[in-house]
């Protein structure tokens, strides 16, 4: 990942105990972590990636890097000799109206994390990606995670952090294939945005629903537990049961960690 220059790399090490139930006043996601922060733990070691994971597990997360160029952003993971996961970019077809003209590729990291490389073109994604820039890697526009119930998932984020759906989208074809690497792929896709940050996009796969579900053994020390860290405005009553710990990284800063409905871990970080 050397040569992704638009990713943030910060190490850190977050301790703590998972929140056993949510409740009380809602809490408000304040902002979505924006940078991505690698852990490593030499001690005790944590299971490897399963090597036979597919987009449409549910333990699948990705992170959606924005470039400038996709044919010289695909040059530069071509010449590292990354995995893909896709063929070769894929720009969705005209008649996907919210998608349209959008390219992106999927490939992963030498542990097996999924990554997008995505290009916007006019009038799609956010303003700040239309600016000119002579960088190729611009920044993270969202991490996406596959779910189960795309309607059970949006009330979680829009009833207890207030995350605002901002579109919605229904991808199939050969695209949707070559881009998940997943055969007869047709996915749902819901970006979902707080006040600031990176967004969170729901996908979930009418087919094949063959997803496997996120493993109750998986712990955070496994390579493929990822954490979406969220800036909360809220104090520690909203979330009842939450044990909150202070974070070695920020002295003021605590933080507590809760699952979403189909297991994906959230990193809530208060003042």
């Amino acid at each position: 990942m050397k040569n992704v220059d638009a990713v943030i790399l910060c190490m850190f090490l977050a301790l703590g105990s998972l929140a056993k139930e949510h409740a009380g006043a809602p809490l408000r996601a304040i902002r979505v972590g924006c940078r991505l922060a690698i852990t490593q733990y030499s001690s005790p070691r944590g299971n490897p990636f399963p090597a036979d994971s597919r987009a449409n597990d549910y333990w699948f997360e990705h992170v959606a890097i924005v470039v400038s160029n996709m044919d010289q952003a695909y040059q530069r993971v071509q010449a590292v000799r990354a995995r893909f996961v896709s063929n070769t970019p894929q720009t969705l077809p005209a008649w996907n109206k919210e998608a349209a003209g959008i390219s992106a590729f999927y490939f992963r990291d030498p542990d097996g994390h999924y990554l997008e490389l995505i290009h916007f073109p006019p009038g799609k994604g956010q303003a700040k990606w239309q600016a000119p820039s002579k960088r190729i890697f611009l920044g993270i526009d969202h991490t996406a995670i596959a779910v189960s119930d795309t309607r059970r998932s949006v009330e979680f984020y829009r009833d207890l952090l207030h995350f605002r759906v901002t579109g919605t989208s229904e991808n199939f074809g050969i695209e949707q294939e070559h881009l998940s690497g997943v055969f007869n792929a047709h996915v749902l896709i819901t970006s979902l945005r707080a006040d600031a940050g990176i967004g969170i996009e729901l996908l979930d796969y009418e087919s094949p629903d063959s997803g496997r579900p996120i493993p109750a053994d998986l712990h955070v020390r496994d390579i493929a537990c990822w954490q979406i860290p969220i800036e909360v405005a809220a104090d520690a009553s909203s979330l009842r049961g939450a044990h909150w710990a202070r974070l070695p990284s920020g002295a003021t800063k605590e933080a507590a960690w809760i699952k979403d409905p189909d297991g994906h871990l959230l990193e809530l970080i208060k003042e």
